[in-house]
């Protein structure tokens, strides 16, 4: 299978949401103009990340979304179901288990660690919570590919490495902090509070264009 681009990975990403939220509504076919309006982007691209795929659209009645829907799963899912753990079981580390449980039958959380022993073996956790200690005992026991990373900021980078030592093979990582990782391990990082600044940084040119129009 040929590598895509991680723009195209992420936007399929995209469209498959879309496309589940379509069928919902009882929708059974989409044009690449419809999709593209959903996503403000362009037809063109739409229909190139499609192309990427190997899928086409059936005329003049478009894409069948159900079938896009398999076609997406092929490319982009795993093959077996993988494994994930969520390191840090505070607020987000909670509410990133809650949200992630059942919406992808592929990626299943199966494990979460913390420090703190109010939070270890808790039956009220949504998934089952573990000291760090165990991290490599767990990780190797549930064989978990994937870390999502929402410890605090300090803790983050040794963590990091303490997931690489127990054999993790790629995180996604929440804190601020920009992590250092072997180039084996695939990394990406999500800094909420820079995009929370993007966006406030765009409101303020949108009203100070406003003010002088």
């Amino acid at each position: 299978m040929k590598h895509l681009p991680e723009k195209t990975i992420e936007r399929l990403s995209e469209y498959r949401r879309t496309l589940y939220r379509c069928l919902d509504e009882g929708k059974t076919h989409i044009f690449s103009h419809e999709l593209a309006g959903m996503h403000n982007i362009t037809a063109v691209q739409v229909r190139r990340d499609i192309m990427f795929i190997g899928y086409a659209s059936q005329g003049r009645k478009g894409y069948n979304i159900r079938d896009l829907i398999n076609v997406i799963a092929d490319i982009i899912d795993p093959g077996d179901v993988m494994n994930i753990a969520i390191v840090g079981y505070g607020n987000l580390g909670k509410a990133i288990s809650a949200y992630l449980l059942q919406k992808r039958p592929k990626l299943k959380i199966v494990a979460a660690f913390d420090i703190d022993p109010k939070k270890i073996g808790s039956a009220s956790s949504v998934v089952e919570c573990f000291s760090v200690e165990r991290l490599r005992e767990i990780i190797a026991s549930r064989d978990i590919a994937l870390a999502l990373l929402t410890v605090p900021a300090d803790a983050a980078q040794q963590m990091a490495k303490a997931l690489v030592a127990s054999g993790i093979k790629g995180i996604l990582n929440f804190t601020t902090v920009n992590l250092s990782v072997p180039g084996s391990i695939y990394l990406e990082e999500y800094d909420m509070v820079t995009s929370v600044e993007k966006v406030a940084y765009f409101i303020k040119i949108a009203q100070r264009d406003a003010e002088l129009s």
